[in-house]
């Protein structure tokens, strides 16, 4: 199978490169890399662009104008220019453990979709990490155990890599730790739903939406700890302000048997004013 990863990000070219630096080694033939950018400022594409390190694969950018958070409509367009059979959706803060390709496409699977695993850093760590104090990839397990007795790190699943591992398909949908940052899912799956939904307006819920969608499709939850985690760097929290609306209207949907997008994959192809730039020729 193909695999595509596709990198959201947004004015954080320090961010998204530390993530495309971890991702470039343990991509090959066989893959592509597709950034999806939700309207980054022209310094912060060149910046992106410039740093960009040597991948043994396609990459390509992805660009839309910035009309506010309209991070569904990046990644739809991301993924309609994958070209790929499998998609594995990331964010452009979350870099990935040394084994995060060859563990999500052994965690794939006909009828199922892979709700991935993260370990958050520190505003500390995460300054460190983007200053190049730190190789986050590159840790040994006494450097994660010393980062986790100082507080910089949450959890230590990253260093136990067990696909074996008993729980970890979900038959019924469930709305806890559904994270679009890490998320594995086919092609023709991602197709059938019509992807992520833009109807949903500022942060909140699309990923559940998705997720919801996909289990009215048919499709089994497989989660991937202690095997697909990524190293979510800190920031900021987005504001909240339609969480509960956007909380609501999934609850809603539990209900509808709804499966299909109002406007999300093929809606996302119509959007003006995109730029494609193939960066790894």
């Amino acid at each position: 199978m193909t695999t595509a990863f596709v990198v959201l990000t947004y004015n954080r070219p320090d961010a998204a490169l530390a993530v495309l630096r971890a991702l470039a080694p343990q991509c090959g033939p066989g893959h592509a890399v597709v950034i999806a950018d939700d309207g980054s400022r022209q310094e912060n594409v060149q910046a992106l662009q410039r740093g960009l390190p040597r991948f043994d694969c396609a990459v390509r950018h992805v660009w839309q104008p910035d009309t506010g958070f309209t991070a569904a409509r990046s990644r739809n367009l991301g993924a309609a220019h994958a070209g790929a059979d499998y998609l594995v959706f990331m964010d452009g803060d979350c870099v990935p453990s040394p084994h995060f390709v060859r563990q999500h496409e052994r965690l794939a699977a006909p009828g199922a979709f892979v709700n991935g695993s993260r370990v958050l850093l520190s505003p500390a760590l995460t300054q460190r990490a983007l200053a190049g104090a730190v190789d986050l990839p590159a840790l040994r397990a006494s450097d994660w155990l010393r980062l986790r007795l100082s507080g910089d790190v949450n959890k230590l699943t990253h260093l136990v890599h067990w696909t074996g591992a008993p729980f970890r398909v979900e038959k019924r949908f469930r709305w806890k730790a559904i994270r679009s940052c890490n998320l594995g899912i086919w092609w023709r799956d991602f197709q059938a739903v019509n992807g992520f939904d833009h109807t949903f307006s500022g942060w909140g819920h699309e990923d559940a939406d998705l997720v919801l969608r996909l289990h009215h499709q048919g499709c089994r939850r497989t989660n991937g700890f202690l095997a697909t985690e990524v190293y979510h760097l800190w920031h900021q929290e987005q504001g909240r302000a339609e969480e509960a609306v956007n909380r609501r209207r999934v609850e809603a949907r539990m209900k509808s048997g709804i499966i299909r997008a109002e406007s999300g994959l093929e809606e996302a192809l119509h959007t003006p004013d995109t730029v494609v730039t193939e960066l790894n020729r």
